[in-house]
C-alpha cells in the first residue's frame, strides 16, 4: 500500500503502553511486541480480529488469550490503551481518542507502527468475507472481549475429557476470570441449535427421519434466527471459527510433549552425571559424537521445527515459550546454531541442505 493510499484509506490501530514480549495478533498475523511498538498501520478497511496474550517480564509465561472483533471504516483510527492492573487493552476516553487520532494523522506515531502484511490479507478475506458490523454486534459478548476463560464451559451438557475437566478447573482459578464481574455474561451469543428435534403430533419413523435429515431444522433456523439470510448464517459460522482459532486447546498436548523432551534432554546432556559406582553416565557415555554434530539428522529436524514454530502466524503462548526454551537448551549445551531465516512466504533453506524440500518445475499449465 503506497503512502497516499494508506493515508486516505488505511486503518490505524494505535495500541498504547503494551508491555514488551506480549503476543499480539491481527487476523492471520501474530507478533511479539518490542519496546518501541505502538500499533499497526495500513490495515485494509474491513472486519478484523485482534487478539493478545500478556507475558511475564521475562517473556516466558503467558496469560489466556483475549480477542475482539473490529469493523473498521476507511482511514479510521482505533485507539486502545494497556491497563496494567487488568492486564488487557481498554478503550480510552472520547477526548483522548480524538487527540490521538489527530496525532496519528499527523504521522507522530508513524515510526512506531508496524505495517499490516498485505500478502496475508487474501487468506483473511476468505475466512471473514461474510462477517459484517451487524454480525459482530449481534454475536460478540458484553464488552466485546472474547476469551477462553469465559468460553471454555460453553458445552455444559456434553461429556468432558480429563483434559477438558482440568482446563475448567484451571480457568476457575484464573486471575482474569476472577476479575470479571460475571463470566457467564461475557460469552458470545451464538445461535442455539437443538441436538434433538422434538415436535408435537409427530412420532415414530417421521420423527426419526427429521433427526437424521436436518434439512427442515436448517430451514427453520434460517427463517427464525437469521431472518431468511443465508449470509448471516455464514457470517456466524466464520465468526465462531475465527474466535475459536487462537483458543484451540490441543496445543496443550504439544506443550506438554516439548516439556517432556526438554527435561529428558536437559538431564541427558549434563556431562557430569555419575552412578552409584562412580561410573560416568549421560550423553557422553551413551552416544557417539556424530549424533550431536551440526550435520546430524537431529539438528536438521530441530531446525525445521523451530522455523515452523517461530515463523508461524499464530502460536499458543505457552507452546512458543517452551519451544524457545528447548532451542536455548540445544544452543547452550551442544553449541548448535539455528539460523531461522524467512524468504517470501516460506522457510529459507541453504542450497546445500540435503534435507530441504525438492521443488519440481512443471510445464503443465494447469499447475500455473
Amino acid at each position: 500500500m503506497d503512502p497516499d493510499t494508506a493515508l486516505e484509506q488505511g486503518v490505524t490501530l494505535l495500541l498504547l503502553d503494551v508491555p514488551q514480549y506480549t503476543l499480539l495478533g491481527i487476523d492471520t498475523q501474530m507478533f511479539s511486541v518490542g519496546p518501541a511498538f505502538k500499533g499497526i498501520k495500513m490495515i485494509p478497511p474491513a472486519s478484523h480480529f485482534l487478539y493478545y496474550s500478556s507475558s511475564t517480564r521475562d517473556g516466558k509465561d503467558f496469560s489466556p488469550i483475549i480477542g475482539f472483533f473490529i469493523h473498521a471504516a476507511p482511514s479510521e483510527v482505533i485507539v486502545r490503551r494497556w491497563d496494567q492492573q487488568q492486564e488487557r487493552l481498554v478503550k480510552v476516553s472520547e477526548e483522548e481518542e480524538e487527540r490521538y487520532c489527530q496525532a496519528v494523522k499527523s504521522l507522530e506515531f508513524d515510526r512506531q507502527l508496524g505495517p499490516y502484511n498485505l500478502s496475508q490479507y487474501g487468506d483473511w478475506k476468505h475466512l471473514s468475507n461474510y462477517i459484517t458490523k451487524s454480525i459482530i454486534e449481534r454475536i460478540e459478548p458484553i464488552g466485546g472481549e472474547i476469551t477462553v476463560a469465559c468460553e471454555s464451559g460453553i458445552v455444559t451438557n456434553a461429556p468432558k475429557t480429563t483434559m477438558e475437566k482440568a482446563l475448567d478447573e484451571q480457568m476457575k482459578s484464573s486471575k482474569f476470570l476472577i476479575s470479571l464481574d460475571n463470566p457467564q455474561s461475557r460469552r458470545c451469543y451464538y445461535t442455539s441449535i437443538p441436538r434433538v428435534i422434538k415436535q408435537k403430533g409427530i412420532h415414530g419413523q417421521e420423527l426419526t427421519s427429521l433427526n437424521i435429515d436436518k434439512t427442515q431444522l436448517l430451514e427453520s433456523l434460517l427463517i427464525k434466527d437469521y431472518g431468511g439470510s443465508e449470509d448471516v448464517l455464514l457470517g456466524e459460522l466464520q465468526f465462531a471459527f475465527i474466535a475459536f482459532l487462537p483458543f484451540r486447546t490441543r496445543t496443550q498436548l504439544f506443550t506438554k510433549f516439548i516439556k517432556v523432551i526438554y527435561y529428558q534432554l536437559k538431564f541427558g546432556l549434563e556431562k557430569d552425571h555419575t552412578n552409584t559406582s562412580g561410573a560416568a553416565t549421560g550423553v557422553s557415555a551413551l552416544l557417539d559424537d556424530s549424533w550431536l554434530s551440526a550435520d546430524s539428522f537431529l539438528h536438521h529436524l530441530c531446525k525445521d521445527f523451530f522455523s515452523l514454530m517461530l515463523d508461524a502466524s499464530s502460536v499458543d503462548g505457552h507452546l512458543l515459550s517452551w519451544t524457545r526454551k528447548l532451542k536455548e537448551l540445544l544452543e547452550n549445551n551442544l553449541g548448535w546454531e539455528f539460523q531461522l531465516n524467512s524468504a517470501g512466504d516460506g522457510i529459507y533453506f541453504e542450497e546445500d541442505d540435503e534435507f530441504a524440500p525438492v521443488v519440481e518445475m512443471l510445464d503443465d499449465p494447469s499447475y500455473n
